[in-house]
């Protein structure tokens, strides 16, 4: 047959890949006040008029607390390899301080047998943005003392389920936590103070660093412990020196301020200078970059898009194009005169620019910044305005192809020499989506917010069969 009616080679990946997806507590579990659990700043933040959309909240969720089993079955049924969720910390320590409450702790325990006796590994995250209340209401994560009692709630957790799961992160998108939480209030808990955020991203760096010793007292050695960043894809607008000097402060203020110190054991000078205006940094004390910069056993990479960005012109007004949410205060404290764009392309239903060559990008960087680091994708999905049809079954091309797509885009990584050894898609469930509410659907399975019946889409068939063979399957393919 002529060259070009020949199949494309198939992009198989290495046989010891792990095959999983992702969730946390907050947007699937529901069950916010049964057996102990007090609120957190989410349930806070949900339930405050005009913070959500439609002022949808958590309360039931997809009611995975008391539906589990079944998708856990479902998870099986798929072929995953790997589940990652997070615990809630304030089902485990209601008060965010003090003794465990042994209901909480017993449903991620029953939750980790269901998964380990189908097969499939448990992968935990402790904190999935879900402060208790509590520690919120004594100052939250820009308060030092946050840091010592994310210690103490790890160390509990650890010793709980550290016989049974191997795979451990501290922190799932602290960027998210500290900027959007403390300085552009689009997350919980809403606050607009950005010195208090550049505060908050510090702690919750020191808490991943006191948190990783805790969780390594308390567990067997041969357990992973990793944190999970949403690290962005930063690139200019054009090569004009203004311009890069923009996407240098947007680097540092979304990579180096975690990354300096967790990989390298320092800030970036870069990063104080930028934002010499809005705080001295004096709350950095002295061994706090040596305790971030804890050994670690691999590094969680979340991707979505590029970020794209230019020198500011003043006259220009209108609102901030970074994908983050619409807030009348910046997430990037200090870097005023910087302006983001939209990258060209096609967009999913949160407006982002699908661009997988930002993942092959943001892997090899991490393959040069922590050579020798095992990487896994933690975070990897999209959002479509899917439907079921009359027949019931949801077809979602659009997130086949996302996928396929950033797939390949890993395959080429580690073709590449990177060392990627799993991805995690996102999500599993279509969830709470946050200050979204439920109108945003990134899930491979389509629920029923009615019913909460499960349903899964053709992407979740697709990538199932990737799961089980290891081969990505035609896009066609469902």
């Amino acid at each position: 047959m002529p060259d070009s009616d020949k199949p494309a080679n198939p992009v198989t990946f290495p046989p010891a890949f792990l095959w999983g997806a992702a969730t946390s507590a907050y947007q699937i579990e529901g069950a916010v006040r049964e057996d102990g659990r007090t609120p957190s700043i989410w349930d806070t933040f949900s339930h405050t008029p005009g913070k959500t959309v439609d002022g949808d909240h958590g309360d039931i969720a997809v009611d995975h607390y008391h539906r589990y089993r079944d998708d856990v079955a479902l998870m099986a049924e798929l072929g995953l390899g790997a589940y990652r969720f997070s615990v809630s910390w304030s089902r485990v320590q209601p008060t965010g301080r003090g003794p465990a409450v042994q209901k909480g702790l017993d449903f991620y325990r029953r939750l980790v047998d269901e998964l380990l006796s189908k097969g499939i590994k448990p992968a935990v995250t402790l904190y999935h943005w879900d402060l208790p209340q509590e520690l919120e209401d004594a100052g939250g994560w820009p308060e030092r003392d946050t840091a010592y009692r994310f210690a103490e709630y790890a160390q509990i957790v650890g010793e709980a389920l550290g016989d049974r799961v191997e795979h451990w992160m501290t922190l799932n998108e602290p960027w998210c936590s500290a900027f959007l939480g403390y300085a552009s209030g689009v997350h919980a808990p809403g606050r607009t103070d950005p010195a208090a955020s550049l505060r908050a991203a510090h702690h919750l760096n020191l808490a991943h660093g006191l948190g990783s010793t805790a969780l390594r007292s308390a567990m067997p050695a041969r357990n992973s412990v990793s944190i999970a960043l949403n690290s962005a894809v930063v690139r200019p607008l054009s090569q004009d020196p203004a311009d890069l000097a923009a996407a240098r402060k947007i680097d540092d203020l979304a990579n180096g301020v975690f990354h300096g110190p967790l990989l390298h054991g320092a800030y970036p000078q870069s990063l104080f200078e930028a934002t010499a205006a809005v705080t001295d940094w004096s709350f950095v004390l002295d061994g706090d970059t040596a305790q971030i910069n804890q050994p670690l056993d691999a590094l969680g990479l979340n991707y979505y898009t590029p970020t794209l960005v230019s020198a500011a012109d003043p006259a220009a007004k209108g609102p901030r194009a970074d994908g983050h949410g619409a807030s009348e205060h910046s997430p990037w404290p200090g870097v005023d005169d910087v302006a983001f764009h939209q990258s060209p392309g096609e967009r999913t239903a949160m407006g982002w620019t699908v661009d997988p060559s930002g993942l092959h990008e943001l892997i090899m960087r991490y393959t040069r910044e922590a050579p020798g680091l095992p990487l896994y994708i933690t975070e990897n999905g999209a959002a479509y305005d899917d439907k079921p049809g009359s027949d019931g079954s949801v077809h979602d091309p659009e997130r086949i192809a996302y996928l396929h797509g950033h797939l390949s885009a890993v395959r080429r990584a580690i073709t590449d020499g990177a060392d990627v050894r799993g991805y995690f898609l996102w999500s599993l469930l279509d969830n709470f989506e946050w200050a979204y509410g439920y109108g945003k659907r990134f899930g491979a399975v389509y629920v029923d917010y009615v019913t909460l019946e499960r349903t899964p889409k053709s992407s979740a068939l697709w990538y199932s069969r990737a799961a089980r063979t290891g081969t990505l399957p035609e896009v066609e393919a469902v």
